[in-house]
């Protein structure tokens, strides 16, 4: 659905999905220029409390974005805050599903408060927070 400011209402809401592969963790370690060996090298990842390589927090916090910027509410719309709270790691062969559920729109401003949370395919929460859009179509 495309949205426009006055057809959106409080609790719409819309996600997107992806695998995390060892691809996605390495095309996004070299945007970022972080290469932290607790995403790319799996022996140093053993060492470590979760006994295996993890994503980057800020891939699932992509996928909000992602929720934002094509999906609702959509083409035209443009970040103003984002909080995030990591609540799990991610790992590789997760499915991630992002959400973004309308929680106010403050009709002066054509703004949109945002509630945002991010699940695994086993239901867990890994990434909740909220985002502050400005409605520019």
């Amino acid at each position: 659905m495309a949205w426009t400011f006055a057809t959106l209402k409080v609790g719409d809401k819309d996600s997107i999905s992806k695998v995390i592969t060892a691809e996605v963790v390495a095309k996004f370690a070299d945007v970022s220029n972080d290469n932290n060996p607790i995403h790319l090298d799996e022996a140093f990842a053993k060492t470590t409390r979760f006994g295996q390589r993890i994503a980057h927090g800020m891939i699932s916090a992509g996928l909000i974005s992602a929720v934002h910027g094509t999906l609702i509410p959509g083409q035209g719309a443009v970040y103003m805050t984002q909080s995030l709270k990591f609540r799990a790691p991610v790992f590789y062969g997760d499915t991630l599903t992002a959400w973004a559920e309308v929680q106010e729109k403050i009709e002066d401003k054509k703004r949109v408060l945002m509630k945002n949370w991010v699940v695994n395919q086993k239901g867990e929460t890994v990434v909740e927070g909220e985002g502050l859009l400005l409605f520019n179509v």
